[in-house]
């Protein structure tokens, strides 16, 4: 895999004041037979620009074809993937930019096929690289224009809406609010809306906030919460995988066990079973 990646220092940025979405990379990445294609996530949104052959793109749920003057916005948190298609392959630039998000209800990403100033879109990536790669005096003002001039572009976008994103210093205290609560009400049917809600912020940006402020999405924060709390019911009463299951607001008994198997390596039954074997062993 051939590819080519700048990171900007944030010594290097400017001012909140002057630019609300900041540059953080640029990546240039073509197919190779040593492509890595595994479902990860990043701290700030990517603009997926695809500027040769063709993929699909794969989020955690769903994939999609990807071609030439195709763009994908990904939110921050949102896990996702890129794959090339055999005897086609895909070149593509991202780049990495904080105080952006897409303003989706769907998944946290937006795709856009450009079919109107996509030359003029790829001349600003191709200048953006070549500053990157000089790294001459200023080449880090010169690509920050550069990403405001294709940020501009893009709003002129009928089918993508993208905004800043809420001012970071609000962020601690609304996900300890937010944690608190999913303590709290655990057991209730919660949503992402319905945390998001209660924070008063979007929710994809709720997600990269909390992810960053305790390496993990809430929805998985609060699947741990019902899971240590099944750990006890497993370990001190007779109830059923049902029973345990609709008490601790799982949607069904096999998304209960799927999701302990996930935490704790082993079924709920078995897990149950080691531990009266223990108490046994031990009485």
């Amino acid at each position: 895999m051939s590819t080519s990646h700048h990171i900007f220092s944030q010594e290097s940025q400017a001012s909140p004041e002057q630019n609300q979405a900041k540059l953080l990379y640029i990546t240039c990445a073509q197919y190779s037979q040593e492509w890595n294609s595994t479902i990860h996530t990043h701290a700030c949104t990517e603009l997926f620009f695809v500027t040769a052959g063709r993929g699909r793109f794969q989020l955690q749920h769903e994939s999609f074809s990807v071609a030439v003057s195709d763009l994908v916005l990904v939110n921050a948190g949102v896990p996702h993937t890129e794959l090339s298609q055999a005897g086609s392959p895909m070149e593509y630039t991202v780049l990495g930019v904080e105080g952006l998000e897409v303003l989706a209800d769907t998944g946290g990403y937006a795709l856009s096929h450009i079919t109107s100033g996509w030359e003029e879109l790829t001349t600003c990536l191709r200048l953006m690289l070549q500053e990157a790669r000089g790294g001459q005096t200023g080449y880090h003002q010169v690509c920050q224009h550069l990403l405001d001039i294709i940020l501009l572009r893009l709003q002129r976008q009928d089918d993508l809406a993208i905004a800043s994103s809420e001012p970071g210093h609000k962020i601690s205290r609304e996900c300890d609010l937010v944690r608190r609560y999913i303590d709290n009400h655990f057991k209730e049917n919660l949503t992402l809306d319905q945390l998001s809600a209660i924070a008063h912020i979007n929710k994809y940006y709720l997600v990269h906030a909390f992810r960053k402020e305790y390496n993990i999405s809430p929805i998985s924060y609060l699947i741990a919460r019902r899971t240590q709390e099944s750990r006890f019911l497993l370990t001190n009463t007779d109830y059923t995988l049902s029973q345990i299951a609709q008490i601790l607001g799982f949607s069904s008994p096999s998304y209960f066990s799927q999701s302990f198997r996930r935490l704790e390596g082993m079924s709920p039954m078995e897990y149950r079973k080691r531990y009266r074997h223990s108490q046994e062993k031990h009485s």
